[in-house]
């Protein structure tokens, strides 16, 4: 179990980094093509959709910075793994400084040997 928690927590933290790149190119070999995420704007199947949701969102808030903390693994196995966290943000929205927080679900597959995101739900606090 030691290795697999090594390995999906090296995984998030590259799942972080990615992100707050703003490019979605970094974070599409890190999710699953049939991926489900859930957003407070609405649900977005497959990877087409979840781009198009990265993508608005680095759009609208500039500069942002992306933080996932107090992880916790509720489920590990061999090919899954499921974490629950505590995500802050923070960055320019029209101009104005803003930040938010809010509550995190993660739902890892490992596929070819690779961890990959299968499902995130993200809910503001």
């Amino acid at each position: 179990m030691e290795k697999i928690l090594e390995e999906v927590n090296v995984f998030l933290k590259e799942y972080e980094v990615a992100t707050n790149s703003h490019v979605f190119d970094n974070v599409r070999p890190l999710i699953t093509e049939d991926a489900v995420y859930w957003f407070s704007d609405g649900t977005h199947v497959g990877i087409k959709e979840i781009e198009d949701a990265f993508t608005k969102t680095f759009n609208k808030i500039q500069d942002e910075v992306y933080t996932i903390k107090d992880v916790k693994w509720i489920s590990l196995g061999s090919n899954s793994a499921v974490c629950i966290y505590k995500f802050y943000w923070r960055g320019t929205v029209d101009g104005k400084p803003k930040e938010g927080n809010g509550r995190g679900t993660n739902v890892l597959r490992k596929l070819n040997e690779k961890w990959m995101m299968a499902h995130e739900h993200l809910s503001l606090v």
